[in-house]
């Protein structure tokens, strides 16, 4: 155990996070989610009794996303809903994301399912919950973390 660090975070998940560069792309997915197969040769890490908002808020502890350069945080948009729909699970997540945005500009896109499997081919890991939501996955691009003020 490691002090200020959240005990979600295992030694395997942090190593990935660490290593992981400015613009790739971590993904946090649901118990029922094809995660070895869209995952061929990538790490994957499973938190099996961890639902997919307690594992979200871990990895946003110490995660620092892509803001403002890019939208760094994508999900899987429900299928049959009106554009727009966000399911309570998706809400409380965006919620977790909102105080790295920054204003006017948009930071989370609903991605449809398909589009979303080719996203998950190129991100660096997979984080696969124990969660039991359809639709409950999630994409979150990685920024930079700097004492320098930008120019």
């Amino acid at each position: 155990m490691l002090k200020g660090i959240d005990p979600v975070l295992s030694p395997e998940l942090l190593k990935v996070l660490a290593e992981m560069g400015h613009g790739d792309a971590i993904v946090v997915v649901d118990a029922n989610f094809t995660a070895t197969t869209l995952g061929h040769g990538k790490p994957i890490i499973r938190l099996p009794g961890i639902g997919l908002q307690r594992a979200c808020a871990a990895v946003l502890s110490v995660f620092p996303l892509g803001i403002p350069i890019e939208i760094p945080v994508a999900f899987m948009k429900v299928a049959q809903r009106p554009e727009g729909y966000l399911s309570p699970l998706q809400r409380s997540v965006i919620e977790l994301c909102t105080p790295h945005a920054v204003s006017n500009e948009p930071f989370y896109e609903a991605v449809e399912r398909f589009a979303f499997y080719e996203r998950v081919r190129h991100a660096y890991a997979i984080v696969q919950t124990g969660e039991m939501q359809p639709y409950a996955n999630f994409l979150f691009k990685k920024g930079v973390i700097s004492d320098v003020p930008a120019l």
